[in-house]
């Protein structure tokens, strides 16, 4: 068998392969219209979606997709700008005012083609009347450092947008709204994902209240008294502004986990995909995974090793500390934590956008001597993992897995390869 290292990279690479916007798009492009046809979109694919629908599109195009500072491609037709992602910033409202009135500019001959994907929420924040980008950017930040879901997040930021809830679709009335999702979210929700631009929110302002109350969030305060007022109600299920709207899921985790399933079948192990829609704090779930791993080396249970252990979905982090690093890393450091050096386990945790939380890996890779490379240097894994710097902890053992933009986003990847005991 070749390296464990090399294999969970190539499972990793089989997972976003799954979801290339190259690939994925094509399929579910729809007729061109008697009228115009307008691309618009957000997310950290938007731009490599964007391309695909141009590679294959027969008739003229335009429009314009954001995406997240470093994640461009070439279009010819389609406008890309950069924006800040997690923390909404002016390029992306200003561009996100610009797609709202690229909707509004449509009749009833023409097509609004909606490319959205992971990270829309923040990359085309155009706060609601009476708000501005200050307080989203501080919610969110306040969010972020909470251990709040992206369900909680999306959530709030749906109250708090002018573009999101079905927002931009019903801009568009009376045209033709396409919706193509690749989806980040557990449970593949297209109100999730995204913040939901092309979608009706059965919720109220009091879901986003809640939410900030469970999270102890009470700043800024015009925030909460806007919720509280009843915010900026958005279009509701059968309002006649959605009838031509279609909204579909062309690639989720679930689709990325098969895929790597199968090449692990190819390499000899027997994978077991233990779902991909896992959340919860990333050191908790750590240490849920880390004895299942351990049964399996140790009696077979659920499986006989060698096997792979496969999750996907979105693990969280309640920053206490003032170190780097995204929850993916810190799922990797507590895993080896829990681990202890088990001489048969390796296993790595990692992005499928390339990017973990706000840092420049994806995730990181542990193995065996992970924890004993570290006492060698003078590094104490309980310390970085109480700072919340696994990002600084695998750096220095280079560890780290850096892929760079990915140009998809189908959530987080994990992958844990047990070998047994030795001989």
């Amino acid at each position: 068998m070749r390296r464990p290292d090399a294999i969970l990279r190539s499972l990793f690479e089989a997972a976003v392969a799954a979801a290339d916007p190259a690939l994925v798009v094509a399929p579910h492009l729809p007729s061109p219209p008697r009228g115009r046809t307008v691309v618009v979109g957000a997310g950290k694919a938007a731009a490599a979606m964007a391309r695909a629908v141009e590679a294959v599109w027969q008739g003229p195009l335009s429009g314009l997709v954001i995406t997240r500072y470093g994640h461009v491609v070439p279009c010819r037709s389609i406008e890309v700008v950069e924006a800040g992602h997690p923390l909404p910033d002016a390029h992306g409202e200003a561009a996100a005012r610009r797609l709202l009135a690229l909707a509004r500019d449509l009749g009833p001959d023409d097509l609004l083609l909606c490319l959205i994907s992971g990270g829309a929420s923040a990359l085309a924040s155009v706060p609601a009347p009476g708000l501005d980008l200050a307080d989203v950017r501080a919610v969110t930040a306040a969010l972020l450092r909470s251990g709040a879901t992206i369900a909680e997040m999306n959530t709030v930021r749906r109250h708090l947008s002018a573009i999101a809830a079905g927002r931009l679709a019903a801009a568009a009335a009376p045209a033709a709204v396409v919706a193509l999702l690749i989806s980040d979210v557990p449970g593949d929700d297209p109100l999730t994902i995204g913040s939901g631009p092309t979608v009706p929110d059965p919720g109220s302002p009091a879901d986003a209240l809640d939410i900030l109350r469970r999270h102890g969030i009470s700043e800024p305060g015009r925030v909460r008294r806007f919720l509280a007022e009843g915010g900026a109600p958005g279009p509701r299920e059968g309002d006649s502004r959605l009838a031509r709207v279609s909204t579909t899921v062309i690639a989720t985790p679930r689709g990325a986990l098969l895929a790597a399933a199968e090449g692990a079948r190819a390499a000899g192990l027997l994978p077991v995909v233990l779902g991909d829609a896992l959340q919860g704090e990333a050191r908790e779930a750590a240490r849920v995974l880390a004895p299942m791993a351990l049964s399996c080396a140790h009696h077979g249970e659920p499986v006989a090793p060698p096997c792979v252990l496969l999750s996907g979905g979105e693990f969280t982090v309640t920053v206490q500390g003032s170190g780097r690093g995204g929850p993916n890393a810190e799922f990797a450091l507590a895993l080896a934590l829990a681990l202890d050096g088990h001489p048969g386990v390796w296993a790595l945790a990692a992005d499928t956008d390339g990017i973990d939380g706000t840092e420049t890996n994806a995730g990181a890779l542990i193995g065996p001597d992970t924890l004993a490379r570290a006492r060698r240097l003078g590094l104490s894994p309980r310390a970085f993992l109480a700072d919340n710097d696994a990002f600084g902890f695998f750096s220095a053992l280079g560890d780290l897995v850096e892929t760079g933009p990915t140009l998809t986003n189908v959530n987080d990847f994990r992958a844990i390869l047990v070998e047994g005991l030795p001989e």
